[in-house]
């Protein structure tokens, strides 16, 4: 018998929010394909699709207020950049990691095998929590409470690199100068899979122009921008 999903009361914990609804945390941990097993049992239950909907707006909202408070010097591209990095589905599943998230998860019998550790599964639970959170507390600032701290251990954590998007400018630059491809290619992975270090090549057409090591592939991808950004001497 699985031991999954852990009872709630433990995610309230980790989280330092206990909800006065407890319909609405169970609700955003409920993958579709649970929902759908019980209502073909005739038993109604709701996914947290709609919620993730919500989350997604409260999410930007939370994060889009910090960066502009966090960041007062830099430029609205620059803003847009770094919100883009923090919401993207592999930081949201990090996020969603650091409270074991997927251990909480409703998920159908066809979800038990992988569900728990599917970024995409993460990234809109993650959201729905938010929602949840929202809602039930009726405040922005509860939810702040929770998010932002973690968003401020991602950027501590990738330092630079969290508040520059070296992919998006290599492809910029590389966009101006003509019709060259640019290409991201795994080249080595070593460590146990829950401490990997990835090794990734960028070329352009079939030239290497970077390489770059990171805990994940998208760290490791910008960290090979980055030194293809030297060698063409973009700042």
């Amino acid at each position: 018998m699985s031991n999954f999903p852990l009872p709630i009361e433990m995610l309230e914990k980790s989280i330092g929010y206990e909800f006065k609804n407890k319909n609405l945390i169970k609700m955003a941990l409920t993958h579709s394909s649970y929902a759908y097993e019980q209502k073909s049992h005739k038993i109604n239950c709701e996914c947290n699709e709609r919620l993730e909907f919500l989350g997604d707006s409260v999410l930007s909202l939370v994060v889009s207020e910090y960066l502009f408070e966090k960041f007062s010097q830099k430029a609205e591209g620059e803003l847009t950049k770094t919100r883009a990095s923090l919401v993207c589905t592999r930081s949201l599943s990090s996020f969603a990691n650091k409270i074991q998230l997927g251990s909480y998860l409703y998920l159908g019998k066809g979800e038990e095998a992988t569900g728990r550790t599917n970024v995409k599964i993460l990234e809109n639970a993650f959201e729905a929590l938010l929602a949840a959170i929202y809602i039930d507390s009726s405040s922005k600032d509860v939810v702040s409470k929770f998010l932002i701290p973690i968003v401020e251990a991602e950027i501590k954590a990738a330092g630079t690199d969290a508040i520059y998007d070296y992919k998006t400018t290599l492809q910029q630059f590389i966009q101006a100068l003509g019709n060259d491809r640019i290409q991201y290619a795994c080249v080595n992975e070593e460590g146990p899979d829950h401490d990997k270090t990835f090794e990734v090549e960028v070329k352009i057409n079939s030239n290497v122009v970077g390489r770059g090591k990171g805990k994940t592939k998208r760290e490791a991808e910008q960290s090979a921008a980055k030194e293809a950004l030297a060698l063409f001497d973009v700042k």
